[in-house]
């Protein structure tokens, strides 16, 4: 029986998490659901696991460290591709600026792709409660990692997306080494190069509603220099 994972790493996401879970099985009461939690000090991996009795398909990874984005979804995919039913794999943000709304018409995208991306950068996307300056950032961002990379996506930096697993699991995953959220551009290049096919849905991305945002300069410079460092890669 074909089996379909949502993972969401967490790290101080109280203020959101149970609304997100809440409103992922009210949507898609089938799936899945495993929280990546890095030891967050407000408490988030507690109250998720006192979620799991009213949600029985709920699933709880605790990390001792918070040591980046990527090594979260790393951590949770070798976990998860053990089940050999699991079918797709969907990632997405804790903070609410993912709507699981969009999972059903990315899900339907699966037939004939490998790889659905929740995308704010073709027509009908778009990114509401971002300040001008992070709108830019992230909008050249992409451009870069896309005329660098040679992708034929336009949402590279995205966080919402839907892979295959039979496509995870021919990548060596120990070769993505980039920690941040450099690691999404890393993942979807890597898939690239094993000929993966593409698509992008248009998304409406939210702002965060509460807690903190995670950018920070290290991000940005990672950013810059994570394009080259992929394509110079062997």
């Amino acid at each position: 029986m074909h089996k379909d994972i949502i993972i969401i790493p967490t790290y101080n996401e109280k203020e959101n998490v149970s609304i997100l879970i809440g409103e992922i099985f009210n949507i898609l009461p089938e799936v899945y659901v495993v929280i990546v939690d890095d030891n967050s000090p407000d408490g988030t991996g507690k109250i998720v696991e006192s979620l799991k009795i009213k949600f029985p398909r709920l699933r709880v990874l605790h990390r001792k460290n918070k040591d980046g984005l990527g090594k979260a979804y790393m951590h949770a995919f070798t976990e998860v591709l053990k089940n050999k039913d699991i079918r797709f794999i969907v990632m997405m943000d804790a903070d609410l600026s993912h709507n699981p709304y969009y999972l059903k018409e990315m899900f339907k995208k699966g037939h004939e792709h490998d790889v659905i991306i929740g995308s704010r950068y073709v027509v009908g996307g778009s990114i509401e409660g971002w300040e001008l300056w992070r709108k830019i950032l992230s909008f050249w961002g992409n451009f870069y990692c896309r005329i660098i990379t040679r992708m034929p996506i336009f949402d590279c930096t995205g966080g919402f997306n839907i892979i295959r697993a039979e496509m995870l699991r021919k990548l060596n995953l120990s070769e993505l080494d980039m920690s941040g959220y450099a690691f999404i551009m890393e993942l979807k290049y890597a898939l690239f190069k094993l000929e993966a096919r593409f698509v992008e849905v248009p998304i409406l991305f939210k702002n965060r509603t509460g807690g903190e945002s995670k950018i920070s300069n290290h991000i940005i410079s990672e950013g810059i220099r994570a394009p080259w460092k992929m394509i110079m890669k062997k």
